[in-house]
Parts: C-alpha cells; sequence; structure tokens
C-alpha cells in the first residue's frame, strides 16, 4: 500500500452508526425513554395486582412487589440494550412480566405454597440455558411466514385483552361505560393526530402525547384521581426473597417450564420484529440467544425479589415501529428511570393512576402496529405456494379459536391447556410442524431458510 493509499485511507471519513447505536441528547433520551415506560407500566403494576388478588396478598406486600417488579425490569431492560457478555442482544428492548407466567406463578403457589412457586421460577430461569442450545439448533423451522403469523397472532390476542381492559367484562355495571370509550378516542386521536401533524422529534413522541392527552382529559373529567400521591413512604426497594426460601416441587414447576420454550419462541419472534423494525440485520444463531439470555437472567433476578418470569415487552415493538425512535441507549434510559420509578414511591403511584382506558388507547394503537409488521413479514412469503397457504391457514385456524373462543380447552390436562390454550403458542407450533412437514426433503432456498431481517 503506498504512502497516497494510506493518507487516502486516513482521510477518509468513519462510517455512520446504525440508527440502534446511536446516542440522542440527553433531554431527548429522558423523554423518550419516559415514552416508553409509560407504554409498558401498565404491565407489572396489573401483573402484581393480580397476583395480590389471586393470592391475597396484604396491601403491604403489593406495594412492595410492584416497586420490586418495576427494578428488575429495568435491570433487565439495561442488560438487553446494552448487553452484558453473551447476554442482551443491544437493540431497543424493554422487559416486562409475561401475562401467562403471573397465572402459572399464581397456580403453583396455590398449589403448593409461595415458596414452591419461587423455586419454580428460579428452575425455569436456570433451565433456559439448558435447553438454549437445543433450541438454538431449532431456528431455522423459524422461517418468515412462522414469525409472521406470529406476530399477527400476537397482535391480535393483545388487542383483545387490552379492549376488555378498556370496556370491562360483560355482565359488569360499569361495562363499555360511554366514558371509558370517549377517554380512549381522545388517546387515539391525539397520538394519531400528532404523528400526522409533526415531523422529527415531536412527531416521534406520538405516544406519550397520548398518553398525555387522555390522562389529562381523564383528570378534567374527574375519571383520574392522584390524591395521596405523597402520603406514605416516599421511597421504598426490592426485599430478597420476600416468600421465604425457595422450594422445588418439580410436578408443580411443570407448566412453567413447558411455558418456557413457548416463551423463547416468543423471544425468537421479538428479536426478529424488532429488527425489522429498526432496519438493522442480526445473526439469528447469535442474537436470538442474547436476547434469550436476558431473559432468563432478568427471571432469575425476579424470582429472588418476588417475581414470576421476566420476558420482552410486545409493547416495546409497537412503539419503536410506531415512532421510528430505535436507539438503543433510548431503552437504556427507559431501563434508568424503571429503576427510579422502582424507588421512589410516588412516581409508580402516579402510573398506577393513569386510568385503564388511556393505558388501553396507547396499548390498541401499539399492538395493532405490531399487526402490521406481521403483515409486513408475510408480504414477503410467496403465499401462490400450497405449503404456505396451508401453513398461513392451519395456523390462523390453531391460533384464533382460543382466542375466539375462551376456555375452549379447559377439559383438557393443564401442561396441554398452556399450549393450546394460548393461541400465540398453538399458532406458532401449529406453523412450524405444518411447514416443515411441507418443506421436509426440501433443499431450503429463499424465505424458505431460516429467517434473516
Amino acid at each position: 500500500m503506498t504512502a497516497k493509499t494510506l493518507a487516502a485511507s486516513a482521510s477518509a471519513p468513519a462510517p455512520e452508526p446504525h440508527a440502534v447505536d446511536t446516542r440522542p441528547p440527553a433531554w431527548q433520551l429522558v423523554l423518550f425513554g419516559l415514552q416508553h415506560v409509560l407504554s409498558m407500566a401498565a404491565s407489572p403494576i396489573t401483573a402484581v395486582f393480580l397476583l395480590a388478588k389471586l393470592l391475597d396478598l396484604a396491601p403491604g406486600m403489593t406495594v412492595q412487589l410492584v416497586g420490586a417488579t418495576f427494578f428488575v425490569c429495568g435491570v433487565g431492560t439495561l442488560i438487553q440494550s446494552l448487553g452484558a457478555g453473551p447476554a442482551g442482544a443491544r437493540l431497543p428492548f424493554v422487559m416486562v412480566p409475561g401475562g401467562a407466567p403471573v397465572f402459572l406463578f399464581a397456580a403453583i403457589a396455590a398449589q403448593a405454597g409461595l415458596p414452591a412457586a419461587t423455586g419454580a421460577v428460579l428452575a425455569t430461569s436456570l433451565f433456559y440455558w439448558l435447553a438454549l442450545p437445543f433450541f438454538t439448533r431449532a431456528l431455522r423451522f423459524f422461517p418468515r411466514i412462522v414469525v409472521g403469523v406470529m406476530l399477527l397472532l400476537v397482535s391480535i390476542n393483545l388487542i383483545k385483552i387490552y379492549a376488555g381492559i378498556v370496556v370491562g367484562q360483560p355482565g359488569a355495571p360499569d361495562f363499555a361505560r360511554p366514558q371509558a370509550l370517549v377517554i380512549t378516542l381522545v388517546t387515539v386521536v391525539a397520538t394519531v393526530g400528532v404523528a400526522r401533524l409533526f415531523r422529527g422529534t415531536l412527531g416521534r413522541l406520538a405516544v406519550l402525547a397520548g398518553l398525555t392527552a387522555g390522562s389529562l382529559f381523564a383528570l378534567a373529567t374527574g375519571a383520574m384521581h392522584i390524591d395521596g400521591t405523597f402520603d406514605g413512604p416516599l421511597f421504598t426497594h426490592p426485599v430478597w426473597m420476600p416468600f421465604g426460601m425457595p422450594r422445588f416441587d418439580w410436578v408443580a414447576t411443570l407448566p412453567l417450564l413447558v411455558f418456557s420454550v413457548v416463551s423463547m419462541a416468543e423471544a425468537a419472534a421479538q428479536t426478529v420484529a424488532v429488527a425489522e423494525a429498526c432496519g438493522k440485520r442480526i445473526d439469528f444463531g447469535r442474537d436470538v440467544p442474547r436476547t434469550i439470555r436476558a431473559d432468563a437472567l432478568a427471571s432469575l433476578l425476579g424470582a429472588c425479589f418476588g417475581t414470576s418470569l421476566i420476558v420482552t415487552s410486545a409493547e416495546n415493538i409497537g412503539v419503536v415501529q410506531t415512532t421510528g425512535v430505535r436507539s438503543r441507549y433510548v431503552t437504556a434510559t427507559a431501563g434508568a428511570l424503571l429503576l427510579l420509578l422502582a424507588l421512589f414511591v410516588p412516581l409508580a403511584r402516579i402510573a398506577s393512576a393513569i386510568p385503564a382506558p388511556v393505558v388501553g388507547g396507547t396499548a390498541l394503537i401499539v399492538f395493532a402496529m405490531i399487526g402490521v409488521m406481521g403483515v409486513r413479514l408475510l408480504a414477503g412469503v410467496d403465499l401462490d405456494a400450497r405449503g404456505n397457504q396451508y401453513t398461513l391457514a392451519t395456523a390462523l385456524l390453531a391460533g384464533l379459536l382460543p382466542i375466539l373462543v375462551p376456555n375452549l380447552y379447559r377439559a383438557f390436562p393443564p401442561v396441554l391447556q398452556v399450549l393450546l390454550g394460548n393461541g400465540m403458542a398453538a399458532g406458532t407450533l401449529t406453523a412450524i410442524a405444518v411447514n416443515a412437514a411441507f418443506q421436509a426433503g426440501r433443499r431450503p432456498r429463499g424465505e424458505q431458510a431460516a429467517f434473516q431481517p
């Protein structure tokens, strides 16, 4: 290499970092991070209050667990966003307590006691590590059509859940109250309006703007109350092993172990979805295991503080897709804000005071965006191919049945209920099986090869 060539190389500008690795100004980090936090804050609060209701926990324990859950979600978010050795996808991820694991945790606690439930989460967290090498070998069974239909089913399932949060349960006195529907409409219209009218930073804060507008409208109409925000202690901290020393009951643990396989499939799809939303090419065999290892670490820490499994947030994917904010340092800031929420009680009280119609209105847009991503992936699939037609049709059939007909499999054994009664799990497993059957003996090519965004 000549001196002239060396000089030219030295003067060449350094390549621009990918949007995922850029660091916005501090004030943008805080605003965008807050947007992520408010979009997912309902999940930890709802999970803990549901657990408290099912297990009849004392009010003091409930408040303590809310703080512990925010704390663990914050730590997990930092690991996923920034990485810790072989753990963490280094993508804009936020962590939340899984919905199904909360019910499984409560069922184990009711059957064998809270120490056994803690032991089940610990065992499942370790099982992730043991099962990961085998799951990694199975990643070739996740082509574009499988991931696309999985995201579509996740979207439909979550839209149904949060629509129920907005309108309540049929037969209840407050079912489908006009006030709740109007608050939701205000939240949705404000979100879409800001996204339409503004560009740049303001346009990317559409979700936060919708949450703020909905909350202010709810406050003005008497549907939101922030009295007593500073009553009681100002600070709290997670308590180590709040339910006592863990106990291992392997029979009671089995449903949670089965769910962990479903959780790994969800993590694979969400890694692909976030990479797709960010326009970042990933190494499927490297980055998916990184995501799962971070899930395992967060769940292990959560077990020590009394929570169930902590997993990657579907809300987060929708926020990234909706706002176009791709920086992993934004979600790292969200992780730091979650730690602050965990320790400073008034902030958690304000977050919990946001009415369900506001949270639901935001969630409906965010989760619908996940469905858009699923459709986007399926648009790249050759649906004229007979195998793809049957894969998509049977996956939608298996996935939509338990969503549209609740308790369809209530007479089945508990382990089968976990698999078949979860529309996302049933649809994904069906897609994998049918696609593999049609591709058996064929050489993978194009979209049939293991998915690469």
